[in-house]
């Protein structure tokens, strides 16, 4: 038994012959939600770090070229090196799909430290407000996979599996759902609830650091039930994803920006 679904189309409309997919608006989605929420965030009383209008729109500019340049080149790089380095214009062709969260995380991370520096502002402050912000933006951008039919999950029997009409008939685990409901909805009422009911905000760096170990958490486990990538595969006989790999790698960062905000040393 498995719950047949017609494929959906790339595209979700056509403005004078220009085709806007999914994943752009899923982008657009994510960064309109954001932009305000940080907005409303700074402009609070209870705001560890004070950020014009003017600031955000600064911000919002230096993070979207982040996660742009970051999640395309943490994509060639982790995950399709071989392929791009024989087609290297590909790299360019963002419509075709092809971006990595860590990537887009250090991209992030680059380009608010970049602002920060030329505004004299404590950058894990900033990062801060944008780690509560930050799962909106992982929802909408799994919805957008389900919706193109990527990343999608291991073989299964579970009532739930998923068949997309005219693809190859194999139930799988709808795996862009469960990392769209872990990543996305889990993450964000754990990150707005420390953000609201507790005075870790008043540590700067500490929100940050504990949105990298529950995404890692989450990816992690979510990757049980995630097709690993074709080109790749499992790294190990005991079935290791790089997805895996590296939210292992940020799960131990981001304990240890934590571990090292809590001293209010993070400056």
């Amino acid at each position: 038994m498995a719950i047949v679904i017609q494929p959906f189309s790339p595209v979700a409309f056509s403005i004078f012959g220009l085709d806007i997919r999914w994943y752009a608006l899923a982008y657009v989605a994510a960064f309109v939600a954001g932009y305000f929420m940080i907005r409303r965030m700074a402009a609070s009383p209870n705001s560890a770090v004070k950020l014009s209008h003017k600031q955000i729109d600064d911000l919002f500019s230096y993070a979207i070229l982040g996660v742009i340049i970051g999640g395309r080149l943490g994509y060639v790089l982790f995950y399709n090196l071989s392929y791009f380095l024989a087609h290297p214009l590909q790299i360019f062709a963002l419509w075709h799909g092809g971006m990595s969260f860590h990537g887009g995380l250090v991209g992030v991370i680059l380009s608010v430290f970049m602002f920060a520096r030329r505004r004299k502002i404590n950058p894990w402050q900033i990062l801060d407000i944008m780690a509560v912000v930050a799962p909106i933006g992982l929802l909408f951008g799994r919805i957008a996979n389900f919706i193109n039919m990527e990343v999608m999950g291991r073989p299964t029997n579970v009532p739930w599996a998923i068949v997309f009409a005219g693809d190859i008939n194999v139930p799988r685990h709808p795996s862009p759902l469960y990392e769209a409901t872990a990543e996305g909805i889990i993450l964000f009422a754990v990150m707005a609830c420390l953000y609201r009911f507790t005075n870790l905000r008043k540590y700067a760096g500490a929100l940050g650091g504990l949105f990298g170990v529950g995404y890692a958490v989450a990816r992690i486990i979510c990757e049980q039930f995630r097709a690993p990538d074709v080109q790749i595969g499992f790294l190990t006989s005991w079935g290791l994803t790089m997805g895996q790999m590296l939210s292992g790698l940020m799960l131990v960062a981001g304990a240890i920006i934590f571990a090292i905000a809590m001293r209010k040393k993070l400056l």
